[in-house]
C-alpha cells in the first residue's frame, strides 16, 4: 500500500475516531458523581487515553513499507 493512501487511511480513520472518543469521554464524564477529586482522575485519564489508540495509527501509517513486506 503507499504511503499516500496510508496517511488517506489514517486520517480518514483519525478525525471521526477522535470526535467520537471526545463525544463518549463527555457524556461519561457528566455521569460521573459530583465528586471534585473523582472528577479530576477522570478528565487526567480521559485527557491522556486518546494517545495509545492514535499512537498505534500513526505507527502504522508511518511504518516503512520495506521493512514489513506490506
Amino acid at each position: 500500500m503507499s504511503p499516500r493512501l496510508k496517511k488517506l487511511i489514517g486520517l480518514g480513520l483519525l478525525v471521526p475516531g477522535l470526535a467520537l472518543y471526545l463525544f463518549a469521554a463527555a457524556s461519561l464524564g457528566e455521569r460521573l458523581p459530583d465528586h471534585a477529586l473523582l472528577r479530576l482522575i477522570y478528565s487526567a485519564v480521559a485527557g491522556v487515553a486518546w494517545v495509545l489508540p492514535v499512537r498505534g495509527l500513526l505507527r502504522w501509517v508511518n511504518r516503512d513499507p520495506s521493512q514489513n513486506g506490506t
